[in-house]
Formats: structure tokens, C-alpha cells, sequence
């Protein structure tokens, strides 16, 4: 059990390291980073496509519920197609999406922390402050492009490293919880 518990730890910080090398390329390469993940996506999706194409013509007349394999594979190919060759669309449209999802739940906390104030909740200065930060966070990512990569690899980085420690934690005295 204690040599389960060791390698599981030491899987985990391969893991934390990993995720630290993509956070910091997206960090650092946020132009190359959205295309690596449009071709990946797209690779997955045109390949999960020809699988299904395939297993249609393959058991064809046989099963009912294959009768959709067909379509949905060449849903996921042209889905694959497009995520490869407009990469640079398909981000800005979901940093746009997303910008404005912050933008908005940052005045609706804004509303409500004036509500707070009216109410005269103690605490209705710390959610004003926080929807301001949510309010300018959201046109931060709104006006610049590969913030979205950048805040990302940031998580990513942060999470890593919090892992990290806890997992070298995990390692170092396992032989203490058993």
C-alpha cells in the first residue's frame, strides 16, 4: 500500500510539472498556444468523425441507433475543419462570449452590492470592490487578444505549483498516515 501511495505522489507531481510547462507556454507563446489547441481540437474532432463514418459503413443495416454515425461524423469533420482553419475566429468569438459573461456578473454584483449598502450590510464595500474587479477584468479580456490563453496559462501555472508542493508533501510523509 505504502509503495501504491509513493508512486501515486510521484505520478502526481509528473502531472504538476506537466501542466507547469503548458501553463508557461501559454503564458509566454499565447499566438502559438491557440493554434496548437485549435489543430489538436481539430484533430480530435476529424478523427473522431472518420471513426464514425467508418463504424457506419461497417455495420451498416445492422443496429438502428448506427443510423447517426454517418451524420454525426461528418458534423465532427467539418466541426475539425473549421477548428483547424479558423482558429483565429473561433477565439476571438469565445473571448468575446466570455468577456461579456464576466462583464455582466460583474454589474449584476455591482447592483447587488448597492443593495447591500442600502440594506446596510457591513460587508457591502468588499463586494463593490470585487465587482469592479470583475467589471474591468471582463474588458481586460474583452479589448486584449490572448488574454483568455494568458489567464489560463496563469491558472494553470499557479495550479501546478500549489500541487506540486502538496503532492511532494504527500510523498515526504506517507509513511506517517499508513
Amino acid at each position: 500500500m505504502k509503495n501504491f501511495l509513493k508512486k501515486s505522489g510521484w505520478m502526481d507531481i509528473l502531472v504538476s510539472v506537466i501542466f507547469a510547462i503548458i501553463g508557461i507556454f501559454m503564458i509566454v507563446r499565447t499566438d502559438v498556444a491557440v493554434k496548437v489547441i485549435s489543430y489538436v481540437l481539430g484533430g480530435i474532432f476529424i478523427a473522431l468523425g472518420i471513426v464514425k463514418s467508418i463504424d457506419y459503413f461497417l455495420s451498416k443495416g445492422k443496429y438502428d441507433f448506427y443510423n447517426y454515425d454517418l451524420i454525426y461524423g461528418i458534423i465532427a469533420i467539418i466541426i475539425g475543419l473549421i477548428t483547424i482553419f479558423c482558429s483565429g475566429l473561433l477565439e476571438s468569438m469565445f473571448r468575446i462570449v466570455i468577456a461579456l459573461w464576466i462583464i455582466y456578473s460583474g454589474l449584476v454584483r455591482l447592483s447587488l452590492s448597492l443593495k447591500l449598502r442600502t440594506a446596510q450590510i457591513k460587508s457591502w464595500n468588499v463586494s463593490l470592490i470585487l465587482s469592479i474587479i470583475m467589471i474591468i477584468g471582463g474588458i481586460y479580456v474583452l479589448l486584449q487578444n490572448g488574454a483568455l490563453i494568458l489567464t489560463i496559462g496563469i491558472i494553470m501555472l499557479v495550479y501546478s505549483i500549489i500541487d506540486l508542493i502538496e503532492s511532494i508533501i504527500f510523498v515526504k510523509y506517507v509513511n506517517e498516515l499508513l
